[in-house]
């Protein structure tokens, strides 16, 4: 019934998000201090998706000191993230080890669906060198024509199988993933780490706090009666 388990990166596999709502919080309140929630506006959306939302009205920013244009504003943001990047850690969401080696077991084909870019993995197997060896395929921003909540990078990832949407297994914490997800026709897994699962449960099939606990056959049986229902 499952032939592949689609993977966001950021609060599904790795338990970073407390990190960037630190970076994006910092950058909200020197950028958009009219925005006390800008940190939870930008998850789940690429970094192309986020400047040209926030970041491509000249006039916005004129109190900046030593502004010039957007597109210098842009790389000075751009490169902070990097030396943040460079100084965080990725521990893995609880049980995601066990969890991933299970479904593996039982043949089912998994692949990261991620709107990190090329250089952020490169830091990611810097720390988990094991990490190349997980999935049978990483895709990030540059696979992708469109941006979550477009079901495009979901759409692309049961592809990569050659499955069908509705038979492949969406899991994310961002609204903007959940939203790609189910707009996929993938079942929608839902994992409350980032936000509560009240939250979420609207935009899911399924929510789970993490993955302890939990395998293949409880996914299994979810998905089946869910489906029949």
């Amino acid at each position: 019934m499952i032939k592949a388990a689609l993977f966001d990166l950021d609060g599904v596999v790795f338990d970073t998000e407390s990190q960037y709502s630190v970076f994006w919080g910092m950058i909200g309140r020197e950028y958009h201090p009219e925005m006390p929630d800008f940190a939870l506006r930008i998850k789940g959306q690429t970094l192309v998706q986020i400047y040209d939302k926030y970041f491509s009205d000249d006039a916005t920013f004129a109190h900046i000191d030593g502004y010039t244009d957007c597109k210098s504003e842009q790389a000075k943001i751009t490169a902070r993230l990097d030396e943040f990047e460079l100084n965080m850690s990725f521990p893995y969401i609880p049980g995601f080890e066990t969890f991933l080696k299970d479904v593996k077991a039982h043949g089912v084909k998994c692949a990261v669906v991620t709107s990190s870019n090329l250089q952020k993995m490169e830091q990611v197997y810097k720390h988990h060198p094991e990490f190349k060896t997980y999935f049978d395929r990483v895709l990030t921003s540059e696979d992708f024509a469109k941006s979550k909540p477009d079901p495009d990078c979901y759409l692309k990832g049961a592809a990569c199988f050659g499955a069908k949407p509705e038979e492949c297994v969406g899991l994310e914490d961002s609204f903007n993933g959940l939203k790609a997800v189910r707009a996929s026709g993938a079942f929608t897994l839902g994992l409350a780490t980032t936000n509560s699962a009240e939250s979420i449960q609207p935009y899911s099939d399924y929510v789970i706090a993490d993955y302890d606990g939990f395998g293949y056959d409880d996914l299994e049986k979810i998905v089946e009666r869910i489906i029949r229902k």
